[in-house]
């Protein structure tokens, strides 16, 4: 885990992440294609603090879920899930997107036909996902 510090297109927001996963996944869900234009790759962080608090949007995409974004620009800035209150910030967002390594797909039954990212790692279903959620595993 490393702390690394990000921000919005317009720099209205800016953060810093306690924790950050060198790890990231691609979600490939259909909330995540509409709200991004494509997967939502997410880096999961243990903490995170927001400068220009203010220009956070927040939209409750979810019984459990909440997705940030900034008020002035638009770009996607996290995905919250509200049960265990942790954030996974969007990889696009940091200052140095290179320190961190796509390590799983998730909802890859969702994955449009017209592309594919490379290499070999894990894909999971949205069955799957919800049942490793769920203790069901």
């Amino acid at each position: 885990m490393i702390d690394a510090s990000g921000a919005c297109l317009c720099g209205a927001v800016r953060f810093d992440a306690r924790g950050a996963e060198t790890e990231y996944h691609a979600c490939h869900c259909g909330m995540c294609r509409r709200w991004g234009g494509g997967p939502f790759f997410g880096v999961g962080v243990e903490s995170v603090t927001f400068e220009g608090e203010e220009n956070v949007g927040r939209y409750a995409s979810s019984k459990w879920a909440e997705r940030g974004f900034c008020k002035a620009c638009g770009t996607s800035l996290f995905y919250f899930l509200k049960p265990t209150g942790k954030y996974t910030m969007t990889l696009g967002t940091f200052d140095d997107p290179k320190a961190f390594r796509l390590a799983r797909e998730i909802f890859i039954d969702h994955k449009l036909e017209s592309y594919a990212l490379a290499g070999d790692r894990p894909r999971l279903t949205e069955k799957q996902v919800f049942d490793a959620a769920s203790g069901a595993t």
